[in-house]
């Protein structure tokens, strides 16, 4: 299985709706679609999403409270308010509580598509053209191809997934259950030793091929990665 390299949740209750919303940027990465507030912040609460496009008008909870509560958990988790209210007030209120941009509908598919790259690219989660730059690596999330000083370097599946989730956390702490519940999932029945496997192959890969990345484990909390000093290269 090929792990994609970004997660984005879709809150729309119109089924129709968030089909077009899904077709429209599951280029970007592996979707997931929810239809009312609860499940979707409950999917938010989860940390392993890295782009929510996220409707106003739902059932259960509304859009607006559900954008408060994620600023408060993941302030910069990326947050596109997509809806049918045009009203400047609206718009300013979902500035005001964090939202990072907003769409009307009905909205030209490619704009859509646009802004949330742009908005990706903000984060730091996907690079011109695809690419990320780390140290002397660089990775290319589309064609899912590792390089380290130029030379490519065979990192596949999940392993790939992992690699890409660390680069684009770097220097922040992941823990062991946000790895598994991203790369594996909530109901997977693979046991959590499984990303102490490919954390160590990973380590072992990037050791052979010279890469200046440093991925450390914090006891009890989680990992790490940052790009070694030139005198621990």
């Amino acid at each position: 299985m090929v792990a994609k390299a970004v997660k984005i949740l879709i809150v729309e209750d119109d089924e129709a709706l968030s089909e077009t919303v899904k077709n429209t940027v599951q280029s970007l990465g592996e979707t997931t679609q929810v239809y009312d507030g609860r499940e979707a912040l409950f999917e938010i609460q989860s940390g392993i999403y890295d782009l929510v496009l996220l409707d106003v008008m739902l059932p259960e909870m509304d859009g607006f409270t559900i954008l408060k509560r994620a600023r408060e958990e993941f302030p910069k988790l990326p947050i596109l308010m997509l809806t049918a209210k045009d009203e400047l007030e609206d718009k300013m209120h979902g500035f005001d509580l964090g939202a990072d941009e907003y769409i009307t509908k009905p909205f030209y598919k490619e704009e859509l598509l646009a802004r949330a790259k742009a908005l990706l690219r903000q984060a730091g989660l996907i690079g011109d053209e695809g690419l990320l730059h780390v140290g002397n690596v660089e990775i290319n999330v589309e064609k899912h191809q590792v390089a380290v000083n130029g030379e490519p370097v065979n990192i596949q599946g999940r392993e790939f997934g992992l690699l890409v989730y660390l680069v684009q956390h770097q220097d922040q702490i992941v823990t062991k259950e946000q790895i598994f519940d991203r790369l594996w999932g909530f109901d997977s029945e693979t046991s959590l030793t499984v990303v102490e496997v490919y954390m160590s192959n990973l380590r072992k890969n990037l050791r052979k091929a010279c890469a200046n990345l440093n991925i450390k484990t914090l006891r009890n909390v989680g990992y790490t990665l940052n790009v070694m000093d030139e005198e621990d290269a």
